[in-house]
């Protein structure tokens, strides 16, 4: 059994990192964050979300956060006074939690335990809907992460919980994922050709 469990966590490894060096070598990225951009503006047009979390990108990843302050001024202009807030996570390596913070551009920025960007000393903000990067994704809404677990298990602990949006290219999709019993499904996906999940 605990030899199996080491062959799953070993695929899932080579398979992760197999798609971050596909992700860095796509020679039309900026292409396809160019169109994710406008699927996500797209997407958030109705939302009543008025705080919404995402991530600072990494690895080849997707920024959302272009599509995010465009939501956030044009929303602003329009409703008036209902100001619109981005959080972005920092992670407490102890105790392996992750909060939101509010982000800005040209928001004061400091390395967390891991090396990745986050807001210094901004207040802590509860997204209602959450934008989640995906290394890799499957019909269903699942997930292939970096492994850390720290959505699962922020996910899990958050009550009410936000509804969760996640965002990879085309070349991220997964024919044949199996699920683990602890990987929590997301609520949508969205990728450079438009709505993976909800199917339909």
């Amino acid at each position: 059994m605990e030899n199996s469990m080491n062959d799953k966590a070993q695929d899932k490894k080579a398979l992760r990192e197999a798609l971050i060096a596909q992700r860095l070598e796509l020679p039309d990225r900026l292409e396809r964050a160019d169109l994710l951009q406008r699927v996500m503006r797209i997407w958030l047009v109705g939302r009543p979300d008025t705080v919404i979390g995402a991530y600072w990108p990494i690895k080849g990843e997707f920024d959302p956060l272009p599509a995010l302050h465009r939501w956030k001024e044009d929303g602003e202009l329009l409703d008036g006074p209902e100001l619109k807030r981005i959080g972005l996570p920092v992670v407490n390596k102890l105790h392996k939690t992750m909060t939101f913070h509010a982000w800005y551009p040209g928001c004061p920025m400091e390395e967390d335990a891991y090396g990745i960007l986050k807001p210094k000393a901004t207040e802590m903000v509860q997204p209602t809907l959450l934008f989640v990067p995906c290394v890799g994704y499957a019909a269903g809404g699942y997930r292939l992460g970096y492994g850390g677990g720290f959505y699962d298990r922020m996910l899990a602990s958050l009550s009410p919980k936000p509804f969760t949006v996640g965002l990879g290219f085309t070349q991220g999709y997964l024919d044949d994922f199996a699920p683990e019993p602890h990987d929590m499904p997301l609520d949508a996906i969205l990728n450079d050709n438009g709505v993976v999940w909800p199917a339909g």
